[in-house]
């Protein structure tokens, strides 16, 4: 059976939250961050253990709708920390908990903006996996709550804390590279179909009705559920949205730009012949003022693939070529491989000579990044991912699927962030949503 939850008791807890954001905790007083994870089956899981390791961060609670994953979990924390964390189903009782300073959000795309601003609401810090938001609107909103509420808000961007990113785009900013006016980025790799799967009665010990939150009501799927969920509209943005972010981050930042101008995609569904609504082939322009950035994706390559873990954990250098998740620089006197987590740069001259070749590692940029975090909740500075950085790069993405899913080339509004004169790519700008599970419109 569905867990609901009435409208006045949804309500009175909205007002508790936002009451608790006017007597934040003074967070840290002995130096120790307590933080709750929301989401632990993947990537939560990954952040749990990233987090978990700091002798500073204690692991109080796991929030998941899915309370078969809490006795393993658990365990391991334990194990991990030497001290049982709290599972529970609903991650409001995180935030209820004044002795909490912040939490790692790493939901399905579609709970994120929410997660975030009752967060905000209840005092605590953030760091939200990417994409930051599922629409255009929810991420202008998340900006505001952390502005209004004082928040650190963080998007695991990981790069953003890779110190051999760093050099490379100090290097893409010099003159020995010289003004860039076009990058490419890649986002391919082999995606295996998905199984057909029916609807079906919701499995115990699930509370499918959390797990839905904000999205529209509809029975049960395994496709639609645990990871699946990235290729249906309600829930995520495709590979764009969910891996491509992080290469367009990077060429966002090397060319220093927030809002396009306008954007333009094609693709389709060729190969991945399943249920899926998102593409399996995109394309993507996006047109700034002196610059163009243009993304490939293509999902059913095993030829074009990222590196593996455990050659970037060894400082390996890339085969740049079929690499899956590249980003190439195009400066008017040298040209960039950049890689992401991990893999390095690599800088070209007029001849093809190469100049420099760095590596970073995978562990080194995760663990980098979460550093920042937990070192700005202590500091009260912004974080290097800060939500407004992780929301225009993210818009790019939303930007790219509204154009896909319109069929045309589409203007941006600089003031709304918006669409000019469309009324249908307007229409993807924010969604429905279900009660009770309403997005504030005023913070």
């Amino acid at each position: 059976m569905m867990r609901t939850m009435s409208r006045r008791l949804w309500l009175k807890t909205a007002a508790v939250l936002a009451g608790a954001a006017a007597a934040p905790r003074a967070a840290t007083a002995n130096g120790r961050v307590v933080m709750g994870i929301m989401g632990i089956k993947d990537r939560g899981w990954d952040l749990t253990l990233e987090f978990g390791r700091r002798d500073d961060v204690e692991i109080r609670y796991l929030a998941d709708p899915d309370s078969r994953l809490f006795e393993e979990r658990a365990r391991k924390v334990e194990q991990l920390k030497g001290k049982r964390p709290q599972c529970v189903q609903d991650f409001r009782r995180m935030l209820d908990d004044k002795e909490v300073d912040a939490i790692a959000i790493a939901t399905p795309d579609h709970w994120h903006a929410l997660g975030t601003i009752l967060a905000c609401q209840a005092g605590k810090d953030v760091y939200v996996e990417k994409p930051a938001s599922h629409n255009i609107w929810e991420g202008r909103k998340m900006v505001e709550a952390a502005r209004k509420y004082d928040r650190v808000v963080q998007v695991g961007t990981q790069n953003r804390s890779a110190e051999y990113v760093m050099k490379a785009l100090e290097y893409v900013r010099s003159d020995q590279f010289g003004p860039v006016h076009f990058v490419r980025v890649v986002n391919s790799k082999l995606r295996e179909p998905m199984k057909v799967e029916q609807d079906s009665e919701t499995p115990p010990g699930v509370d499918y009705d959390m797990w839905l939150g904000p999205a529209p009501l509809r029975k049960f799927n395994l496709n639609h559920f645990h990871y699946q969920w990235h290729w249906f509209w309600n829930y995520g943005g495709g590979d764009l949205a969910n891996d491509g972010v992080h290469q367009i981050d990077l060429a966002r930042w090397a060319i220093n730009r927030t809002l396009p101008k306008a954007v333009t995609s094609t693709g389709a569904i060729y190969s991945l012949n399943d249920t899926r609504e998102t593409p399996d082939t995109q394309t993507v322009t996006w047109e700034f003022d002196g610059v163009t950035v243009a993304l490939e994706q293509v999902l059913w390559t095993p030829y074009m693939r990222k590196t593996p873990l455990e050659l970037r954990d060894t400082g390996a250098a890339p085969n740049w070529p079929f690499n899956g998740t590249r980003v190439e620089i195009y400066g008017e006197k040298r040209f960039m491989y950049l890689g992401r987590m991990g893999d390095g740069w690599a800088v070209y001259d007029e001849e093809g000579k190469q100049l420099f070749d760095e590596r970073g590692t995978y562990r080194a940029t995760g663990t980098a990044h979460a550093a920042n975090f937990i070192d700005c909740v202590k500091s009260r500075e912004r974080p290097n991912a800060d939500i407004e950085d992780g929301h225009f790069s993210t818009l790019l993405a939303h930007y790219g699927n509204a154009a896909y899913r319109t069929g045309r080339r589409l203007h941006i509004d600089a003031r709304t962030e918006g669409f000019l004169n469309d009324n249908e790519a307007n229409g993807l700008y924010r969604r429905n949503y279900r009660e009770p599970w309403n997005l504030p419109v005023r913070l």
